[in-house]
């Protein structure tokens, strides 16, 4: 499309400095925020630090789960295009440790993705709407009144400063994002918890072979040599692989590059294949913030650590926590107050979607960081297949008493690390349970996370592992 065309606005636009909504970043979030913003009659911009032609070119990999369903903002159709692969239907978990591959099933409609051209989709699909998109600006600050609350952010465009003033704010600037290093949160319930450490380095290539790789439908995985990373090979195509690597940043740095050439080095598929697109992001392998509201002020997407934290996935999540948190802004627009009160059903969405479980997940994250690499492949190799899917994607799984058996006879001389994970379930089960009874307003928080915080206290103690929060 043309520039005119993906920054959606005519000249006379560029000079504005009052909006009903200003979103920052042109991500899943952003856009369907936007988007629904703009459905609804409001007007809306999104600030987006790239180039219209850079503009939705960023660092993934590529996979998406949810791909049946998404929010109608934006419709899947619309992003059809941008899907390269249908036919993946489960993950191949290779463990070198114990020469075994793991074929695990994968629960709902699986897709790779051409992550760039998904990015343009998204942002056509949110200038359809009727967003207005300012590219080439980058956040300075957050504008904020003396009882705090956000009233807009503060900017350069093109080397000119830039005011926008908007009754709400949606951050959709990312993992680490500077919006919430500016703005003064401290007087509401906004999640303020966040350090460099809950975050994954990541680093992927776009790799092109020759002939067709033997595992089309699946997405790969492998473990690093090192505690807390993972190797991914994703098939956009038969011959187009999205190939990275993440480590948890608890980690002493990996030299993210060598160790992903090294991997392909290994591998006979990838002989004589030539390599495209490199590029690093930061990614949360965290929790979901316990609340992402502030007065006048929302975050979304990695913005807000909605991301599976075991696998990385976070696609759909954002799209959904974007509509989310747009429609929660409308109502507090129609009702003419952007207090939390009135922002407060978004944290309860996203929890009852997706939130919960991803905070159960996280426990064995954190569990991840405390036990032998070894050790642990071993016990995954030795458990089904379909409990591991259940417990990536679920926070939980259940293993009958046949199962039970099957699982201890494999796992002979790992039986530590079997009650060390059987003890480490029972702490997720309880933390899973608490955060279904996530509370209905700000009034209830304290309380809740007080709780929620004795827990986390029993997952520490279970796992041997250093607090994460």
């Amino acid at each position: 499309m043309s520039t005119q065309e993906a920054v959606g606005v005519g000249a006379g636009d560029l000079g504005r400095d009052s909006w009903d909504a200003v979103v920052v970043g042109a991500g899943t979030a952003g856009c369907y925020a936007a988007a629904t913003i703009a459905d609804a009659g409001y007007d809306v911009v999104i600030i987006e630090r790239k180039s219209p032609e850079e503009a939705g070119h960023i660092a993934c990999g590529d996979a998406l789960k949810g791909a049946d369903t998404f929010p109608d903002a934006i419709p899947k159709s619309q992003l059809e295009p941008a899907f390269t692969n249908t036919g993946v239907d489960h993950g191949r978990f290779e463990i070198p440790q114990e020469d075994t591959v793991l074929e695990i099933p994968v629960p709902g409609e699986l897709a790779v993705v051409d992550r760039w051209t998904y990015g343009r989709k998204v942002i056509e699909g949110a200038a359809d709407a009727g967003a207005t998109f300012h590219y080439d600006t980058v956040v300075q600050d957050v504008r904020q009144t003396d009882d705090g609350t956000v009233t807009g952010v503060d900017a350069i465009r093109k080397g000119t400063p830039r005011t926008y003033d908007a009754e709400i704010v949606v951050d959709g600037a990312g993992a680490l994002s500077i919006l919430q290093d500016k703005a003064d949160l401290a007087d509401s319930t906004f999640d303020t918890n966040v350090t460099y450490s809950q975050f994954c380095s990541a680093y992927r290539e776009i790799v092109h072979v020759d002939e067709p790789v033997e595992w089309s439908d699946a997405l790969v995985f492998k473990p690093t040599e090192r505690a807390a990373g993972y190797l991914w090979y994703f098939p956009r195509t038969e011959t187009e692989i999205n190939a990275g690597l993440g480590f948890q940043m608890t980690e002493e740095p990996m030299h993210l590059v060598d160790d992903l050439k090294r991997d392909l080095r290994n591998r006979a598929e990838f002989q004589g294949a030539r390599v495209e697109d490199k590029l690093g992001a930061a990614i949360p392998t965290r929790r979901p913030y316990d609340s992402a509201v502030h007065p006048g002020f929302v975050a979304v997407g990695d913005a807000a650590g909605h991301v599976n934290p075991t696998t990385g996935g976070g696609i759909a999540g954002a799209a959904y926590a974007g509509t989310y948190a747009a429609e929660q802004a409308i109502e507090a627009m129609e009702q003419g107050t952007v207090d939390e009160d009135v922002l407060w059903r978004y944290n309860e969405r996203v929890m009852d979607h997706f939130g919960a479980r991803y905070a159960a997940l996280d426990v064995y994250n954190i569990l991840s960081t405390a036990v032998d690499i070894d050790e642990l492949m071993g016990l995954l190799a030795a458990m089904p297949g379909e409990q591991i899917a259940e417990a990536l994607y679920s926070g939980s799984a259940n293993l009958g008493w046949g199962l039970k058996i099957k699982a201890l006879l494999k796992a002979r001389g790992h039986y530590g690390t079997v009650w060390n994970l059987y003890k480490t379930k029972q702490r997720a089960d309880e933390l899973l349970s608490h955060y279904e009874d996530y509370p209905s307003s700000p009034a209830g928080f304290d309380t809740w996370q007080a709780e929620r915080d004795r827990l986390m206290e029993s997952v520490y103690e279970t796992t041997g592992a250093d607090p994460k929060y």
